[in-house]
């Protein structure tokens, strides 16, 4: 809306001041002569024939016929239109009735004076003779308006260039939505699998630890109800509050020792003051959950490390995993990981640093968000 009312007012400053300048410069600016013009309705079909062929030529010609790629029809009414004004001379005709108007004694030869005709000089009529008067001074006939035709030709061009760039400016926006559009579509379908991904992967712990009969059964179906409330809820903002991301993440970890045994430690570090930062859902879960899916054997003792740190500019998540081959077959390749890095890239473009590598055995992950 305040975009109209700058372009109305631009438009507006824009004529005032085109109709102007036959004001200010066919009468050399001379005093009461542009209310005298005003009167003519010369003047007032010089400004309607251009105002006319502006916004003919910028709201119908163009979008109608140019952009269209109907370039022969947009060149013949060009031609149509110019050659209107060729014989409509409407400069031509606004001057021609302004010089009707001057006032024949501008051309008196004043008394005692000499007439001057050709080559010979005349001494001043005796007695009490009628005072001569000078011929009136007579433009050559003009052939054609000249002026008329510069000012069609910048009026037209003025308009083409103004409609383009505006034509421009609507594709860029419309571009930028579309992208912005395809941004979020695509956010939403990530998040689409990434809840299902994580679900499945709980639901099967707690089928585990129901086949076992553990007691600790009921209190894995609470903890998961407060994560399913997560996801559901929460889940679905492209931000979330660190607290509540952290409390997620401590409920999945415990519905995970119910289940690894005495062979797997875990070495859980988290900083107790989180502040009020935000970070994307469910963005740490995917690694968390690789770490349990395949830093845990059943033959063999294994370390996991969980490092989540935060501070006024960003945050610092580590995890660390022993590779066990038989697991690394997978390579890790699911759904979870490949969505998490596209999320990372929609939501913190040049704003997060993510490392994973496998040396020494040990599988480990780097992630630094900044949120500011």
């Amino acid at each position: 809306m305040r975009f109209k009312v700058y372009q109305v007012i631009i438009h507006i400053a824009g004529w005032l001041l085109f109709m102007a300048f036959p004001l200010l410069f066919i009468n050399g600016g001379e005093s009461g002569a542009g209310y005298l013009i005003l009167k003519e309705p010369y003047y007032w079909l010089f400004c309607i024939t251009y105002f006319s062929l502006y916004y003919l030529n910028a709201y119908i010609l163009i979008p109608n016929l140019f952009l269209r790629k109907k370039y022969a029809w947009y060149s013949v009414i060009i031609m149509l239109l110019f050659a209107g004004v060729y014989f409509l001379k409407p400069y031509d005709k606004l001057l021609r009735c302004n010089e009707k108007k001057s006032p024949a004694s501008a051309y008196a030869i004043p008394p005692g004076q000499a007439v001057l005709t050709g080559h010979n000089i005349l001494p001043p009529p005796p007695g009490n003779v009628p005072q001569y008067f000078a011929p009136p001074m007579r433009h050559p006939r003009r052939h054609w308006d000249m002026f008329s035709v510069f000012i069609f030709l910048i009026i037209m061009a003025l308009s083409t260039a103004v409609r383009i760039i505006r034509q421009w400016q609507l594709i860029e926006q419309r571009a930028t939505q579309a992208e912005a559009d395809k941004a979020s579509a695509e956010l939403s379908f990530l998040k689409a699998q990434i809840n299902p991904h994580f679900l499945f992967n709980t639901l099967n712990n707690i089928y585990t630890l129901a086949l076992m009969k553990d007691e600790n059964a009921p209190d894995s179906i609470m903890k998961l109800s407060n994560i399913m409330r997560y996801v559901t809820d929460d889940a679905t903002k492209d931000f979330v509050s660190l607290q509540d991301e952290i409390n997620c993440i401590n409920d999945y970890i415990e519905l995970q020792r119910l289940r690894i045994g005495e062979k797997t430690t875990i070495d859980l570090d988290i900083s107790e003051d989180i502040g009020n930062v935000q970070i994307a859902p469910l963005i740490l879960m995917t690694f968390i959950e690789n770490v349990f899916k395949y830093g845990i054997s059943k033959h063999n003792k294994s370390v996991i490390v969980i490092k989540i740190k935060s501070n006024e500019t960003g945050i610092y998540f580590f995890c660390q995993n022993k590779i066990f081959p038989e697991k690394e077959e997978n390579k890790r390749a699911g759904i979870g990981l490949i969505n998490t890095r596209q999320r990372l890239a929609h939501l913190y473009p040049g704003k997060h640093i993510l490392n994973i590598n496998t040396e020494n055995e040990l599988y480990t992950v780097e992630l630094t968000l900044h949120t500011k």
